[in-house]
């Protein structure tokens, strides 16, 4: 495949030739005019955006689509949510032909949007693994659309559920990718320090990353990030550990915050922010002002920290919509977190994209020569571009195959008879 008059991230106006073969990118140059002659594997871009797809850094699929069942979430909080999934289990809502069926519907979703990598968190905290092994077949059907990382995640907390240590176990031996866990959700300060001793100690036998919910809560008290970042440096796990959610940090005063930040920059921890759902489910019950509870994204990026965003949830008791929009959580997240300055914008995309890469240990992620050729083409011209006007992704690439193509539309072109000179 010849991909014709691209633009590329960070190469201003200039347009680029990038070739295909054998599933790589194998050659990126300026743009000849003449490139395509006698070809008929052609994509001519006619001056779109290039790039990487998008990463999807934390969602739950297993969760997808099930909004109502059995119940709707009346509060809107956290704890109702994790009170009616406890429910949904309990009543036999989880089959394995419910959860392919509504992750598959998610996965498809997230493609249209752009989305070539998804960090899914799976419940194993079910004595059945009904919901991980699903997602583990979903997992290798959807392999030629986009690439899924599956963590194991104790929705009900590793010591606090029967039987939660043997269970996460077991969904690393089934094939799970990452260990995750949720100490805040464990019954005391204590037992959320074991739980993450525990997922350590997991990663370690398994040699897999860690992606954990740590202190997704409206309290300055939960401080479980602080030991995650210790155990990341005493383990030698530099880099491999992400922190989800740490909406609690949006509570920390400056002294605590001017003392643990650099103990993050120490374990060089990733993050995982989730603005949307965040936005949605934080700060109930507070007094005025509300605060919202979104991890401060703007100093840990300022701080050399790796921030990444996700959808998180797609219609689920958590998060009543939601399509995989990772256009619209980097708008949510650039907004809550003050973000809409100029040299942010020019590298916005950064967010949903090589941050998610990273979190996600993807060492040849990229539109470069010699990486496997996943891109979509978007219809911006920057980064700011994209976001600004929630760009259409009129194209996907996978390992050098095109997953679908969309035609250009334009304003204009959609409301025949209006001219710029009606407009004026």
């Amino acid at each position: 495949m010849l991909i014709t008059d691209a633009r590329l991230r960070h190469h201003g106006d200039t347009l680029h030739d990038v070739e295909i073969t054998g599933g790589l990118f194998t050659s990126v140059t300026p743009a000849t005019g003449t490139a395509n002659r006698g070809r008929q594997d052609v994509l001519d871009a006619d001056g779109a955006l290039l790039t990487a797809p998008f990463v999807d850094a934390h969602v739950h699929l297993d969760y997808a689509n099930t909004v109502g069942q059995p119940r709707h979430n009346t509060s809107g909080t956290l704890f109702e949510a994790i009170d009616i999934w406890a429910d949904h289990k309990a009543q036999g809502y989880v089959t394995r032909e419910s959860v392919l069926e509504n992750a598959a519907t998610a996965v498809r979703a997230e493609v249209g949007n752009g989305v070539g990598f998804l960090r899914t968190h799976v419940d194993v905290t079910d004595p059945a693994l009904t919901a991980l092994d699903a997602v583990l077949e979903l997992k290798d059907r959807v392999r030629d659309w986009c690439h899924l990382q599956v963590i194991a995640f104790p929705q009900n907390g590793i010591l606090a559920s029967p039987g939660g240590e043997e269970l996460l176990a077991e969904a690393m031996r089934r094939g799970a990718d990452v260990v995750g866990g949720i100490p805040h959700f464990e019954r005391s300060r204590e037992a959320g320090v074991a739980s993450l001793r525990h997922v350590f100690d997991l990663a370690e036998r398994h040699d897999a990353l860690i992606d954990v919910h740590c202190d997704e809560i409206d309290d300055d008290q939960s401080r479980f990030l602080e030991v995650m970042a210790e155990l990341t440096v005493e383990r030698g796990l530099v880099g491999r550990v992400t922190a989800s959610h740490a909406v609690a940090m949006a509570y920390y005063g400056p002294g605590y915050m001017a003392k643990l930040v650099p103990k993050l920059v120490q374990a060089q921890m990733r993050f995982a922010v989730n603005p949307t759902e965040n936005l949605q489910l934080q700060g109930w019950g507070q007094s005025a002002p509300m605060a919202r509870g979104v991890a401060p994204i703007g100093q840990l990026d300022a701080a050399g920290l790796n921030v990444a965003m996700g959808q998180d949830s797609i219609a689920d008791p958590w998060y009543p919509i939601g399509e995989g929009d990772l256009l619209r959580v980097l708008e949510s997240g650039l907004h809550v977190g003050h973000l809409l300055s100029e040299p942010v914008l020019q590298r916005c995309l950064d967010f949903i994209s090589d941050n998610g890469a990273r979190n996600m240990g993807l060492e040849d992620y990229g539109v470069r020569v010699g990486t496997p050729a996943d891109a979509i083409l978007l219809d911006a011209r920057d980064d700011k571009d994209a976001l600004w006007h929630h760009a259409d992704v009129l194209a996907s690439i996978r390992g050098g195959r095109t997953v679908f193509r969309r035609p250009r539309r334009g304003f204009l072109e959609a409301m025949p008879g209006l001219t710029v000179s009606d407009a004026g």
